[in-house]
């Protein structure tokens, strides 16, 4: 009978072994990277308090791990560079001018109900003291109250505060417009639960900087 059970259990063993490597391939070619020295400090961690990393996960917001999928295929996209996994991003369709993409920005705002808090004419600026530069350019943008019930929920989302629309030229002389990606911000945060008007407030911004991003590289006011 127990050399039955064993002979069970080293089936079951088998199965479970070629299932993992069916639908988990990618999983097992990591696996020696993840026992590497350079990984030492993140087993540390998790090692330490397995219990915090599972009680943290299951705080998360409702789709983190969609979008935590959607910015791990852009860290591994750009070899690792943390803008390009951190943003949204648009080109800007050809012949359309920064003083388009601007009056775009400023009908977004305008309709959409959020301050413009600041400019930052970059490439103006460095072209003033003589060096010679593609377009840079930022804009933030706030609406106060929106900011104060996030800071409330959340003190260190104050470091994000304002919202942010870059727009600048690439190496080979493409136009481009960036924002952070606000999916990121709410879908890998802590979980807001029934605060609906925090929930309602914050979606409101973030459709606003994707508009911002869609009409802004089209040019459309």
């Amino acid at each position: 009978m127990i050399r039955n059970l064993l002979a069970f259990i080293g089936i079951l063993a088998i199965a479970a072994g070629a299932y993992f490597f069916a639908v988990m391939p990618g999983m097992l070619q990591i696996m020696p990277g993840m026992l590497s020295s350079g990984m030492k400090p993140i087993v540390e961690v998790i090692n330490k308090n397995p219990q915090g990393l599972m009680a943290a996960a299951a705080n998360l917001a409702p789709g983190a791990a969609d979008e935590t999928a959607v910015m791990l295929n852009r860290w591994i996209a750009s070899k690792g560079e943390i803008g390009y996994t951190t943003i949204w991003e648009k080109q800007v369709q050809p012949g359309l001018t920064l003083d388009d993409v601007k009056a775009a920005l400023e009908s977004v705002a305008t309709e959409r109900n959020i301050k413009a808090v600041g400019e930052l004419p970059l490439s103006s600026e460095l072209e003033a003291r003589g060096i010679k530069t593609g377009t840079l350019f930022i804009a933030s943008y706030c609406n106060p109250e929106t900011a104060r019930k996030m800071v409330d929920f959340a003190p260190s989302m104050a470091a994000y505060l304002p919202c942010r629309v870059a727009v600048f030229q690439k190496a080979d002389g493409t136009l481009w417009i960036a924002t952070l990606n606000m999916d990121m911000m709410l879908k890998m945060g802590q979980n807001m639960g029934s605060n609906e008007d925090l929930i309602k407030s914050t979606k409101a911004v973030r459709d606003t900087m994707w508009e911002m991003l869609e009409r802004g590289s089209k040019g459309e006011i």
